[in-house]
């Protein structure tokens, strides 16, 4: 069994995989758009076009959200590999942090509800502050 500061490996490849499904997703928005004659394959030589269809734009700006914060998470999570944050509290929160992420992009993806995209991103950045705080604890003491 790993530690927990190595356990930290599955919601860091959790986070991985909801970029790759989030990838996958625009890039079946993207071909639907491009065969139902919505845009033309010449848009992704610039990606310059006033009239996308709402799913495009979704989901390339949340693919593109996903390289924003969620870095900050990656970095924290190796650094508590790296110091062995051995603690249940830090993983906890990671998988939070994660769980947070997956929620936010369905609601983005789905319907888009601001309100409830704001709420879910809002918290997805306290559970990251907790993980600091629980970082810089664990070093200092």
């Amino acid at each position: 069994m790993l530690g927990l500061s190595l356990q930290l490996t599955y919601p860091l490849f959790a986070m991985f995989l909801l970029s790759a499904v989030i990838l996958i997703v625009m890039f079946k928005a993207r071909v639907r758009a491009v065969k139902a004659g919505q845009i033309k394959i010449s848009y992704f030589k610039t990606y310059e076009s006033l009239n996308l269809p709402e799913d495009v734009i979704k989901t390339a700006r949340h693919f593109s959200n996903l390289f924003e914060a969620p870095i900050l998470f990656y970095v924290l999570c190796l650094l508590g590999m790296i110091l062995g944050i051995d603690s249940q509290l830090f993983l906890t929160l990671a998988w939070c942090y994660v769980a947070a992420r997956a929620v936010h992009a369905y609601v983005h993806i789905g319907l888009n509800k601001i309100s409830v995209r704001m709420y879910v991103y809002a918290l997805s950045w306290l559970i990251m502050l907790a993980m600091w705080v629980v970082l810089l604890y664990r070093v200092i003491v």
